[in-house]
């Protein structure tokens, strides 16, 4: 009789693979053939698609899966390639995933999943010992990397100015919107330089540095198997155990609970966006601040806190090969990034990232946090490209759970490069 259920339900799931690759296949049918519908429908149909099989190749494909961030880089990586390169796929489903990712708000949406999952899923303790050790740790980043960039910048003959703010500021800066941008406009409006010349340079760092970052937080990863103690395997502050719920009983995942957790978090963002229009500060850092100080005051019942954490371990184990996908494809151009890798710029740029990660690992240990933990979410997470780069860097070093300190790095981390950005600009002018 057990014999018999084991076949059955062995044959259930061999009857569910065969219907869900026929799904698959008509799908990436129809987007080859150009007949790909539009809106959110046709975006997370080849999204999910396409990234389910990269990412199922890259976690199988030896030395990648140890050394290289395994699926996460895969998945961003050849989904450029796959639309932007190889000509399998029309414009339109380029501009439908575009949209999608630009105009949609589906990385807006994902990010704040995480953000608030992952602070309610904190222990109070534990928040409250990393708030204000945490801006030392991004603060040292931010100096490693620029003092080190321009130092080598000058050895070779480029002078310290070019290397701290042509490669080391925009790479530190918090991403395209709000680093690379406000810092062109802030260079032409003080020096005249054209800003398409300023952009074309750089945005290829920018770009480079968001590349080595995901590949070295798989690097990270990986030393952390290798060193033990320099790891918390997810948890930032030293002698943490684990982020669960601080109730010891967490509650059962149900529907209920993933709709109740996903309008939390969708609430979260609203209260962000509302704060946003009367006070002067990145609408994710005024989300993340918000969420941390209703879970220091305890002011959400325990229930919806597991039901939050709830939604985020859905979203995180069923969306994110998707959204590396729209990464891959809208963010990422391999051909910019493959025009302006000289072996000069390639090394000025790897130094921006290895001085990001030194001073974040270093200060981070002083500060009473894992080096490698420390090191990814305030040093990695200061070089990549924001919020695209944060989820990149995270998925490749597997710790989604640090997604609150890795947009502190962005956002916080990010104005206070632009502020710098301008003393340095009238320092030098």
């Amino acid at each position: 009789m057990i014999l018999n259920d084991t076949t059955t339900a062995e044959s259930n799931i061999r009857a569910q693979k065969v219907v869900l690759a026929l799904v698959g296949a008509v799908i990436l049918i129809t987007t080859y053939l150009g007949k790909m519908p539009s809106g959110i429908i046709g975006a997370m149909g080849i999204m999910a698609v396409v990234g389910f099989i990269l990412n199922y190749i890259g976690d199988r494909t030896p030395i990648i899966n140890q050394y290289f961030g395994g699926g996460a880089i895969v998945v961003i990586f050849g989904s450029s390639y796959l639309f932007h390169n190889s000509g399998l796929f029309p414009q339109n489903s380029i501009d439908t995933m575009t949209t999608f990712m630009k105009s949609g708000g589906f990385l807006g949406f994902y990010v704040a999943s995480l953000v608030t999952g992952s602070i309610f899923g904190m222990k109070t303790e534990t928040l409250k010992k990393a708030a204000l050790r945490y801006i030392p740790v991004i603060l040292a980043s931010a100096a490693v990397a620029c003092l080190l960039t321009g130092t080598l910048s000058m050895l070779v003959g480029k002078g310290f100015y070019h290397g701290f703010m042509y490669i080391g500021l925009p790479i530190m800066g918090g991403g395209m919107g709000a680093g690379a941008v406000p810092l062109v406009q802030i260079l032409h409006s003080t020096t005249g330089i054209d800003s398409t010349t300023l952009m074309s340079t750089m945005v290829p760092a920018l770009l480079i540095g968001n590349a080595i970052a995901i590949i070295m937080g798989g690097l990270l990863n990986k030393l952390g198997t290798i060193i033990p103690s320099w790891t918390g395997n997810g948890e930032l502050i030293r002698g943490e155990i684990n982020l669960e719920p601080e109730s010891e009983k967490e509650a059962p995942i149900t529907v209920k609970t993933l709709a109740t957790g996903g309008l939390l978090a969708i609430g979260m963002f609203f209260l962000g966006a509302l704060l946003h229009n009367f006070i002067n500060m990145p609408l994710y850092a005024l989300m993340i601040i918000s969420v941390a100080i209703i879970k220091v005051l305890n002011l959400m019942p325990v229930e919806l806190e597991q039901a939050a954490q709830s939604w985020f371990k859905f979203v995180v184990g069923n969306l994110t090969p998707a959204l590396l996908v729209g990464i891959g494809v809208v963010y990422t151009n391999i051909n910019l990034i493959l025009d302006a890798l000289t072996p000069m710029y390639f090394i000025l740029v790897l130094a921006t990232v290895i001085g990001a990660m030194i001073g974040a690992g270093l200060m981070g240990r002083l500060m009473g946090f894992y080096p490698i933990e420390s090191a990814i979410t305030g040093g990695l997470c200061m070089a990549n490209m924001g919020g695209t780069g944060d989820v990149a860097v995270l998925a490749a070093c597997k710790r989604m759970n640090l997604m609150p300190f890795a947009q502190i790095s962005s956002r916080i981390g990010g104005a206070f490069m632009l502020i710098l950005a301008s003393i340095v600009i009238q320092m030098f002018s």
